[in-house]
């Protein structure tokens, strides 16, 4: 997923069968997460639209926590547990959705539909959160 300064990466959307998860956060960090698990996430959500590289042409509006505790392997071999907030938790989420086989289209309100990228007015611009809360 590509949010403006935010990316990241599923091993298996490049045709690699790994449990494994690259991402650079709106904050600029390079996180490399192997063998990723949610074992713990905020009820407070917000809304963002998210993409996909396997439907370029469409964005969806997904709801996520605003925190998530993640148990991971970095790349140098070190058992972690990390918390991400924000959109740093949406995109590693988003990712760690990737290798359960998961789009974000499935996580999106029912009966709320895409929208095109024409109509979409977030290009270029990263998910924002600021002191009154997140906006969606």
């Amino acid at each position: 997923m590509c949010s403006a300064r935010a990316w990241g990466c599923a091993a298996p959307q490049i045709g690699i069968d790994r449990a494994a998860v690259i991402v650079r956060t709106p904050e600029g960090e390079t996180v490399t997460l192997l063998n990723p698990k949610v074992i713990e996430e905020s009820a407070e959500t917000d809304e963002q639209y998210e993409g996909c590289w396997s439907s370029f042409d469409v964005r969806g509006k997904v709801p996520r926590p605003l925190s998530i505790t993640v148990e991971h392997t970095d790349i140098s071999g070190e058992q972690r547990i990390t918390i991400f907030e924000h959109g740093g938790a949406r995109l590693v989420a988003y990712e760690i959705d990737h290798i359960d086989g998961v789009l974000y289209t499935a996580r999106m309100r029912p009966g709320v539909d895409p929208i095109s990228v024409a109509e979409y007015r977030g290009t270029g611009r990263t998910w924002s959160y600021d002191a009154s809360g997140p906006k969606a």
